[in-house]
């Protein structure tokens, strides 16, 4: 079994600034970064809800 991922929230939010302002599709940066592409967005959703 293999153990979970954790990332820290400077890595999260640089991923989130890359989807916005990159003119790449999620896929593209998840695929770069080594992440799922739902992940990807489930950061975004939760840092446009903590503001």
């Amino acid at each position: 079994m293999t153990k979970r991922q954790t990332y820290t929230k400077e890595f999260k939010i640089e991923a989130v600034r890359l989807l916005e302002e990159s003119e790449k599709s999620g896929m593209e940066i998840s695929r770069e970064l080594g992440i799922r592409r739902n992940q990807l967005y489930k950061w975004q959703k939760e840092l446009q809800s903590k503001g």
